[in-house]
């Protein structure tokens, strides 16, 4: 009796240290100083489908990713964000060689993580990955991560 009450309880704190809320991302947004360009942007080059915003108000612009995974992006004038390579979003595709093929016909140039031109970086776990800049200077990661 002592034994299973013992794994019982063992049970029970193992399930406690699960995660707890059944989270997935819902969207990420960025802000924009050219609403125009950087919607064109993920719209033609990235490829996003342009979803309609709720209140069709003229200062956003959002992308359908998956599901119902989303990209936002709102227009602020006066604000300036600080973008570094390490902070970014990152899009995976099982269709990285035609995407990078993408990104040479329209003249958009990629690099791997040290910053080599051209340069794809293959992680530790077999995912290739480039990184490109939107026209506001965000950093997007593509990758060929399978899920």
């Amino acid at each position: 009796m002592k034994k299973l009450l013992f794994f019982f309880v063992f049970f029970m704190v193992a399930i406690s240290h699960a995660q707890k809320f059944d989270f997935t991302i819902d969207h990420t947004t960025l802000i924009v100083n050219d609403l125009k360009t950087t919607g064109d942007f993920y719209q033609k080059v990235i490829g996003l489908k342009e979803i309609d915003h709720p209140t069709k108000d003229p200062g956003f612009r959002w992308f359908s990713i998956q599901g119902n995974t989303q990209l936002h992006l709102i227009y602020k004038a006066d604000v300036v964000m600080k973008k570094h390579k390490s902070s970014h979003v990152c899009l995976s595709t099982s269709q990285l060689n035609e995407f990078i093929q993408n990104l040479e016909q329209n003249n958009i140039s990629y690099e791997d993580w040290p910053g080599a031109k051209s340069g794809i970086t293959l992680r530790a776990d077999g995912v290739k990955q480039i990184y490109i800049t939107d026209p506001e200077g965000y950093w997007i990661e593509i990758n060929d991560a399978k899920h």
